[in-house]
């Protein structure tokens, strides 16, 4: 017994000790790519020396002789510090992540692949002007000189992921900066979305629609032909989907979760210090590293801050010495479906108004590893390319014998908007920076512009020309084979909305609608928010003047516009109602909710129980009114819809029909239905959180989850990769954090929130503050990987100044760029 006991000792040692080499030897390599800061390197490509100055929180100055050396060090710290990053966003847009991570990104290659953006991009390259071609390839020769110094030097490959996989790292192009640029357009357009589900909501009803999907109620417009009406042939009633989620890595939005962002500006004379204030906060989903990396760049024209998407030589959003800019997502109808009849006779013929045509057509090889090639047969009609039913559920509104085409502006071939966002970048007055907004083509994006004498506010991107008789206006797929279905063009850029110098001094933008004209020139039926508005438009009113801090305060707002306007409604015969319930039974519970709920403020905080009881009892409300008249469609309204449920309990042109279950033979009323609904939310919160409802925290629930793509997902390494915090704000808060939604364990989780935030001021511009939601590597074993999460999630900021003495008194590492000889041509 001894013996045995004694061996199973040297072997539990032996075991150990395996365990800690092999640690040790991960740690060695995967440090190795832990880059340096403050070394010195001899690269080709530059005309002079090159300093990149790091601060304190890793955000790169960089100083040149001329503008192509700064881009070009600005890739190679874009590569330092995010090269996997950057990689995976290549091989998405691309369609060539199977050849990395196998069969579970197949459905995301095939997609990419017929939608085409990486030609598109290719094409794009000969459209940019001369300046923005030579920052375009001193970028690229700045990255590739980094790859080749981690080749040459063993440098762990550049990143931990990459061990991951074998495949060789690809030089970087000018095409694929641009291309970046298409796959941040992924990432902001849902509209292709809304029109399937309108017109499935269609197909169950046609009335359901004005409902459920209801356009902004500020707007009138008149009613869309029902769907079926449009196409006989298709079955009435709700089609199911058999389609699976898109694939693994996918970089298509899911519904509500497009682009969406804030962004205000006050002139001076509603300045307390007399100078233009801007802020900024763009929402995208969360990832570790965050999508935004902090640079500043001191270029011919000034030095310019704030903050870069690695992958392309541009600050998208932030200041130089005169003018200031922010993003928020326009919410452009900038996405058409078309439903194209085949030839009976021949499948390789569609329909045209001057009879029937041939697909254009490519075949495509996808590799996959560890698998057999799949080879792809690609199809385009005059609208745009072929999208087979498995994607976006578009089986469910295809007539038979038909397929479905896309028309959008990402396809352009001649995109010129890095040359419009490299003049953005570089303009020194909001009259420049609008003659710059005239290149951008995709995405569209509302800029927000403050210079020392004004502010502005102007759409951005090509809007399409559709033609008065259109079918559905846009809004649901229409017949490919009219000629008054197809867009004529675009809007003249003189025609997009603009604010300059209003004159209440302020313009405001939440992803709200813009303008109120009539189709075609209407921009939108779909906007991206209907809440926030009103919130921001509130904070902006109620002062007289503003500065920096009244500006921090609005963008860290944590008030519901829609819990405040909800609650009264919903709740209007439950309060302060009925005989007093002992202790434990479902009734005292419901009365004790009711009480907190009447004294809150709807103030989003972490630290309260009542926005979980809120949350809970929206999302169970809005799940019993519709998912008997819905059936398995009601899954796709996985986040509140506060309009509809104002309509609801309005009675707006009868919608309260909805509150009657239709299966049961009672008639409900909606009071009955908040109250069997707020009962099922709360029996749900307590088997998860206990029956004190005053110990609850919807902290707890609404966790920011930053998870690393890859490594996130590997079973031991996610607990040090994936950044998780206890987050305050909601889906409807100015300090936005879209919930996930569905029915999970976690569906109150914040997982869509601004990863990057800007608040500037004019009077004293070097006290502009900064933030990004992780840190600025995105190597896990970097002190840089998430030492701003927790300045983040605390609503706190960084200084950045222009003032490069301030700069080297606060640096941490000076990496020295030293060209061994000079660029041809240059």
């Amino acid at each position: 017994m001894y013996k045995v006991f004694r061996w199973g000792v040297r072997l539990l040692i032996a075991v150990i000790a395996c365990v800690v080499v092999l640690g040790g030897l991960v740690y060695y390599f995967a440090s190795r790519s832990l880059p340096d800061y403050s070394a010195t390197y001899e690269v080709t490509g530059l005309s002079a020396p090159v300093e990149i100055v790091r601060s304190t929180e890793d955000v790169p100055h960089i100083f040149g002789k001329d503008d192509p050396d700064v881009y070009f060090a600005l890739g190679l710290a874009h590569a330092q510090d995010r090269l996997w990053q950057m990689t995976l966003l290549r091989r998405t847009v691309q369609g060539r992540l199977s050849e990395v991570f196998g069969a579970e990104t197949l459905k995301t290659d095939e997609l990419m692949r017929r939608l085409g953006l990486y030609d598109a991009a290719l094409s794009s390259v000969s459209a940019q002007d001369d300046y923005t071609r030579k920052a375009l390839e001193a970028y690229a020769r700045g990255v590739n000189q980094w790859i080749e110094i981690v080749n040459q030097g063993a440098m762990g490959r550049g990143a931990p992921e990459f061990f991951l996989f074998d495949n060789k790292i690809a030089y970087w192009t000018p095409a694929d900066s641009i291309a970046i640029m298409k796959l941040m357009a992924v990432q902001l357009s849902s509209q292709l979305q809304d029109e399937v589900l309108r017109a499935r909501v269609s197909l169950a009803g046609p009335d359901l629609v004005r409902d459920v999907m209801p356009d902004d109620p500020q707007q009138a417009v008149a009613a869309l032909p029902a769907y079926a009406s449009l196409f006989p042939e298709m079955p009435r009633g709700i089609q199911t989907a058999s389609t699976a989620p898109e694939g693994l890595l996918s970089p298509f939005p899911g519904r509500g979760m497009a682009g969406a962002s804030n962004a205000w500006a006050a002139a001076p004379d509603r300045s307390a210090a007399g100078g233009s204030l801007l802020a900024n906060d763009p929402h995208l989903g969360l990832t570790a590293p965050s999508i935004w990396y902090l640079a500043r760049l001191q270029l011919q024209s000034g030095g310019v801050i704030g903050g870069t998407i690695p992958g392309m030589p541009l600050v998208l959003s932030g200041r130089n010495k005169d003018l200031g800019w922010g993003l928020t997502t326009a919410y452009v109808d900038d996405q058409d479906l078309h439903i194209e009849e085949l030839d009976p006779d021949d499948p390789t013929k569609y329909r045209t108004a001057d009879g029937w045509k041939s697909f254009r057509t490519r075949r495509v090889i996808v590799n996959v590893k560890d698998a057999t090639p799949v080879t792809l047969t690609l199809r385009w009609t005059d609208n745009g390319p072929v999208l087979p039913g498995s994607h976006f559920d578009l089986a469910t509104v295809t007539p038979p014998n038909s397929v479905v085409s896309l028309s959008w502006t990402a396809f352009e071939p001649h995109d010129t908007t890095l040359t419009g966002a490299m003049e953005l970048m570089r303009a020194q007055s909001i009259p420049e920076a609008l003659k710059a907004a005239e290149q951008v083509v995709v995405p569209a994006q509302n800029i927000t512009l403050a210079d020392q004498n004004g502010v502005a506010l102007v759409t951005a991107g090509k809007i399409p020309l559709r033609d008065p008789a259109n079918d559905t206006q846009g809004r649901m797929p229409n017949a490919g084979w009219k000629p008054e279905n197809h867009w004529k063009g675009y809007l003249p850029f003189k025609d997009n909305p603009q604010f300059i110098d209003p004159k209440g001094g302020i313009v405001v933008n939440t992803n709200n609608k813009t303008v109120d004209r009539p189709f075609p020139y209407n921009v939108s039926f779909n906007w991206g928010d209907t809440q926030r508005i009103q919130r921001l438009s509130k904070l902006m009113g109620e002062r007289e003047v503003h500065s920096r801090d009244s500006f921090i305060s609005a963008q860290l707002d944590t008030v519901s516009p829609a819990a405040r306007g909800l609650l009264p409604l919903v709740g209007a015969n439950l309060w302060f109602t009925g005989d007093p319930a002992p202790e434990g039974t479902p009734e005292r519970m419901r009365q004790r909710a009711l009480e907190m709920l009447a004294s809150w403020d709807g103030e989003m905080s972490e630290h309260l129980p009542e926005p979980l009881i809120y949350a809970a009892w929206m999302r169970e409300l809005q799940n019993r009114l519709i998912r008997d008249e819905l059936g398995p469609l009601a899954k796709k309204f996985d986040h509140l819809e506060p309009v509809f449920i104002e309509r609801v309990f309005r009675d707006t042109q009868g919608a309260s029909h909805w509150c009657d279950v239709i299966q049961s033979a009672p008639k409900e009323t909606c009071t009955d239905i908040a109250r069997q609904s707020l009962d099922a939310a709360l029996l749900d919160l307590s088997k998860k959180y206990g029956p004190n409802l005053e110990s609850w925290r919807w902290g707890d629930a609404h966790m920011a989850e930053q998870d690393n793509p890859v490594l996130g997902k590997v079973p031991g390494l996610k607990w040090f990769v994936n950044i998780r915090q206890s987050t305050s704000g909601g889906d409807f808060t100015l300090m936005r954090g879209r919930t996930r939604g569905g029915e999970g364990p976690d569906s109150y989780a914040n997982v869509h929130a601004a990863g990057y935030r800007e608040v500037l001021d004019f009077a004293d511009p070097d006290s502009s503050v900064f933030i990004i939601s992780t840190g600025q590597s995105g190597h896990p074993l970097s002190r840089h990987y998430d030492d701003l999460s927790e300045l983040w999630r605390s609503g706190e900021y960084i200084p950045m100044s222009l003032d490069p003495a301030l700069a080297r008194a606060a640096a941490t590492g000076i990496t020295h760029l030293v060209p061994t000889e000079p660029t041809p041509g240059r």
